[in-house]
């Protein structure tokens, strides 16, 4: 797995691009992300960092999340989450990860949580037909039939039956990186994205699309240019 950023979500909008053709494209602030902690395979038993999101007061966390913040010397953040690396080598070494870590055009998949629907019937829910429209007819909008009046008489479960429905953590796969502001600390990505107007989500690289990604690791100095021969 690769590094990947938290992020809320702004809005939609779009924007146009060369050839003058519009993309609806979701805006998402990154702007407040920070690495936290990096674990080892000597020490830990593994490769990972730890990403943090969005500051918060100390107060609001419990003595153990107040203890692992003061021995890695961060900040209380309202996101905290994980992301495995394959080797150490792999270890940033920055501490504030950006729009930097993606590039325009880059393959992502987002993943967040969607809206919820409350209490729905099966026709919203799982996309049932329906009973006939006519005259008469008193079952419109109703599952129908859901138990056997024989053996074994009774609903099976997972049975599709009225609920709640939405409030899902859902992962929107392939989306584009069609520009990143760092002046805004903002990455516009194509498509639409799982939940509502500040809601969280997390953007990590494309696991089926291949796409560049940004090297965490400190830049070398920049070689000298060639005469021209």
């Amino acid at each position: 797995m690769s590094i990947g950023l938290i992020g809320k979500k702004v809005g939609m909008t779009r924007v146009f691009t060369e050839e003058g053709e519009a993309v609806a494209v979701t805006v998402i602030d990154v702007s407040d992300n920070v690495f936290l902690q990096q674990k080892n395979s000597e020490k830990d038993g593994y490769t990972a960092v730890q990403v943090g999101y969005e500051d918060q007061k100390e107060s609001r966390l419990n003595r153990p999340e107040q203890g692992h913040v003061k021995a890695n010397g961060g900040s209380a953040k309202k996101k905290v989450l994980e992301f495995r690396l394959e080797s150490d080598d792999q270890l940033p070494e920055v501490d504030h990860p950006g729009v930097d870590l993606f590039e325009e055009g880059q393959w992502v998949d987002v993943i967040g949580t969607s809206k919820g629907k409350g209490f729905q019937g099966v026709m919203k829910r799982y996309n049932f037909q329906g009973q006939p429209q006519s005259h008469g007819h008193m079952m419109h909008r109703r599952p129908g039939g859901v138990g056997a009046g024989t053996d074994p008489g009774r609903i099976w479960k997972n049975k599709d039956m009225p609920g709640r429905h939405g409030n899902y953590r859902k992962t929107v796969q392939n989306l584009k990186i069609v520009q990143k502001r760092p002046e805004d600390n903002v990455l516009l990505i194509s498509g639409a994205v799982p939940g509502s107007k500040g809601g969280y989500v997390v953007i990590r690289p494309a696991k089926k699309k291949e796409g560049p990604v940004q090297d965490l690791k400190a830049k070398e100095a920049p070689a000298e240019d060639k005469a021209e021969s």
